[in-house]
């Protein structure tokens, strides 16, 4: 046992000695040390509760014969951070976690790990940690937030920051605003839609570090405490057969996890999690792989931001589980693939029914015949950029229009309130990207503001810094190189014509090489706009998103 080098022989007296400072018995300490990964706080709504889940994993632990031992892990809520300073420290703190998690695991000799997490950075976070330190793990999150109706609408996050939106153009009051504020998040939970939290909480199930129903149980639900015991029961049986998340986390998981990402139509912000998870389990990972799986794969489920059906309801149309039984009807994944529970994924979907085919398109009646996200290329995102396919209007699949430049997210959403932003025009925000915001903000707020605004059918954005899994519409993220490093993002002047068309993953300025090249020599890049603590360290480190954005 690793534990056994803290714990065990005559010269780690004063090492038992601390542990019985707390209590453990000589009994406790003859078990496995499991560490129970809590990222409990007051601040996030995600995880308000996860210390009711993290009791549930510790009693299945105890059941099963370790010892568990709690540490905690920090949590950035994006929807409080999002708009000011606060969302320079998001996407950093992912690496953060991961790093602490290490720090911890290693420092105190764990046996095995449980990693309750429930929001945005904390789940690939924790991922990248389980796949760095290779000790049996298993993952299980907080679970969703409920969508509860409302004048006949069921309402998520989103919704409210649409509200500021709508409010801004004057087709509703502060009333209005107040009553959807007062609904739209109405228990504890990651928020309600197919947001990156969500997204990454499906994937992980679909990766197989999380149990069936990992990804859509409610967080409410008493099947989500049922199923924290079952992980801590769980990680005991992966410790004595010594099954490691890099036994689980192979190539063909996380190409079983871009096909059902796909057929899902998950948050854009996939595109940076898959890549930095699978980059710590060593394994390659090219963005130009999405495009080719999303060729084959069609997109069978039109939740928040794309469509009117939330996480409840994929809950309850069968889950993770029976998406993946559909895609299997035709190949499309690998379903002999092991998993966290010891079964392979054919074991776990052989019961999985399809409960609602109007949240989960029969594979022969899919939304599309391709995949929920796509990745563009073109003379302004050589590396590539992002975009959620399945929330773009029919209308803007193909778009051409003039740039709107803007060199930070707060001078284009005061555009946009101040109605400057006109029909047909390409809204281009850079020095935002991973190393010039710095830490990649998310932007919810223009993009819901395009869409309170009824804009968001006319309107396109690109950015080099990323969107919240809320978005809908032509927003365009993650463009690499970012103006920060010398991309081309960066030699957009006001009124060049850009044309996007999503249907043939092609994004393009239409600029000459020549005059990009004439722009290129009097061109200097700005400056991070923060220059010291953790986040000025990190845009020193710090990779493309086409690569990750994890830190080398």
């Amino acid at each position: 046992m690793n534990s056994d080098q803290v714990k065990t022989g005559i010269e780690r007296a004063p090492h038992r000695s601390l542990l019985k400072a707390m209590g453990y018995t000589d009994e406790e300490l003859k078990r496995p040390l499991i560490g129970i990964v809590n990222s409990q706080n007051d601040i996030v709504p995600g995880h308000i509760h996860l210390e009711t889940i993290v009791n549930a994993v510790k009693t299945g632990v105890t059941m099963a014969g370790g010892t568990p031992a709690q540490f905690p892990a920090i949590a950035v809520c994006d929807g409080i951070a999002m708009g000011h300073k606060g969302m320079h420290y998001s996407l950093v703190s992912r690496e953060l976690i991961a790093d602490s998690i290490e720090t911890m695991t290693l420092a105190h000799g764990f046996d095995a790990l449980v990693m309750v997490p429930n929001c945005d950075k904390v789940v690939p976070g924790m991922l990248m940690a389980a796949a760095r330190v290779n000790i049996p793990t298993v993952i299980v999150s907080g679970g969703a937030m409920l969508s509860l109706e409302k004048n006949g609408k069921h309402l998520d996050l989103n919704s409210v920051f649409e509200a500021v939106g709508s409010y801004k153009a004057g087709l509703i009051d502060e009333a209005e605003v107040l009553e959807c504020e007062n609904n739209a998040c109405p228990t504890c939970g990651s928020c309600s839609g197919m947001f990156t939290a969500n997204s990454m909480n499906c994937l992980t199930e679909v990766i197989g570090m999380g149990l069936p129903g990992n990804g859509t149980i409610p967080a409410v639900y008493a099947e989500r405490v049922r199923l924290a015991k079952t992980a801590g029961m769980k990680v005991m049986e992966m410790f004595e057969k010594n099954i490691r998340p890099r036994d689980i986390m192979t190539p063909e998981a996380f190409r079983n996890a871009l096909t059902v990402d796909m057929a899902l139509g998950c948050s854009t912000n996939t595109m940076l999690h898959l890549p930095a998870i699978a980059y710590e389990a060593g394994v390659p990972l090219d963005l130009a792989l999405a495009n080719e799986i999303s060729q084959t794969t069609p997109n069978l489920c039109k939740l928040a931001p794309a469509g009117p059906y939330h996480i409840q309801d994929l809950y309850a149309a069968g889950g993770i589980q029976a998406v993946l039984k559909e895609l299997a009807k035709k190949d499309l994944v690998n379903t002999s693939l092991m998993t966290v529970n010891g079964q392979t994924i054919e074991e776990n979907i052989k019961f999985a029914v399809n409960k609602d085919t109007n949240v989960i398109r029969p594979i022969d009646q899919p939304y599309s015949l391709s995949g929920g996200i796509a990745v563009l290329r073109g003379n302004i995102a050589p590396d590539g950029c992002v975009v959620k396919k399945s929330a773009v209007a029919e209308e803007m699949l193909q778009h051409k229009g003039p740039a709107r430049v803007f060199d930070s997210e707060e001078d284009a959403i005061k555009a946009i309130y101040a109605k400057k932003i006109v029909a047909g025009d390409v809204v281009v925000i850079r020095y935002e990207g991973p190393k010039g915001g710095p830490g990649m903000r998310e932007m919810l707020s223009p993009t819901s503001a395009l869409a309170g605004m009824n804009l968001d059918k006319q309107v396109a954005l690109i950015t080099d810094g990323r969107f919240s899994g809320a978005t809908r519409g032509a927003a365009i993220g993650h463009v690499s190189p970012e103006a920060a490093e010398g991309g081309n993002i960066g030699l957009v002047y006001e009124g060049d014509m850009i044309a996007i068309d999503i249907l043939n993953n092609t994004i393009e300025l239409d600029v000459t090489d020549e005059e990009l090249a004439k722009r290129r020599e009097s061109f200097v890049p700005l400056e991070p706009k923060i220059k010291t603590g953790y986040v000025a360290r990190y845009a020193k480190l710090v990779t493309s998103a086409s690569t990750g954005a994890v830190l080398k």
